[in-house]
């Protein structure tokens, strides 16, 4: 059966000190005091001294301040079609429903793109079509195929979910690549709704939880949204 149109994300897992851990990440570069002691010291509470150390850093590119941090969210209502270009980001890592131990007993859930969604006369041929699927889904089963051989017809707009993690710094070129209106629009809005719910705890991070042409000053696409101009 259709679902609702934008994914349900909660973010179930981060360190309750992230600030905390990236400034000392940072400050161990830069400094002869053990990290032990940086983590430990009054610095290490004085948030305006924390952060612009961190931005500083971060802005001179050196990265691998910000991955000791791992966040992880519970996804749900998502396309197949968008969990295929979620898992193209080489350092996450995802549990997600299997279509081969979980066995479809009645019309799948799917999801319908916006565009479809507009069109009458295609939303009701969309919908049609996931009923037969749905319906030779089920005579396959019901004939005694295995269910991971007739997941073979089961389409990208399959709804799944799953739980993925990241670090910090692979959350921010999440953001920065999803977030720009070039990527479709399912997984711009999952992103969108992951650094909410990041943002929400960590509200210093809204900075960077942003479109890449945010971060460079200008659009790196062949066609700008008309947020910021194309290189020239």
């Amino acid at each position: 059966m259709e679902k609702e149109k934008y994914a349900e994300v909660k973010l179930i897992s981060k360190p309750d000190n992230i600030l905390k851990t990236v400034y000392t990440a940072c400050r161990t570069c830069y400094s002869s005091e053990s990290p032990v002691n940086i983590y430990a010291g009054d610095s290490a509470n004085d948030e305006e001294k924390m952060l612009k150390l961190i931005t500083r850093v971060i802005s001179s590119g050196h990265y691998s301040t910000i991955e000791h941090v791992q966040i992880s969210f519970a996804i749900s209502n998502i396309s197949r079609a968008c969990s295929h270009q979620l898992v193209r980001h080489r350092h996450m890592s995802f549990s997600q429903k299997s279509q081969r131990y979980v066995k479809e007993k009645g019309q799948f859930d799917y999801i319908v793109p916006e565009t479809v969604e507009k069109n009458a006369e295609l939303k009701n041929k969309f919908d049609n079509f996931m009923k037969e699927i749905s319906n030779f889904y089920l005579e396959m089963t019901e004939a005694g195929i295995p269910a991971e051989d007739a997941r073979a017809v089961l389409p990208n707009a399959a709804s799944t979910s799953m739980v993925a993690s990241l670090n910090l710094r692979e959350m921010i070129h999440l953001a920065n690549l999803r977030l720009c209106s070039r990527a479709q629009k399912e997984i711009r809005m999952l992103v969108k709704s992951m650094c909410d719910e990041l943002i929400k705890e960590e509200p210093w991070l809204k900075a960077y939880l942003v479109p890449k042409c945010e971060t460079l000053g200008f659009c790196d696409e062949d066609k700008s949204c008309g947020r910021k101009p194309v290189r020239g």
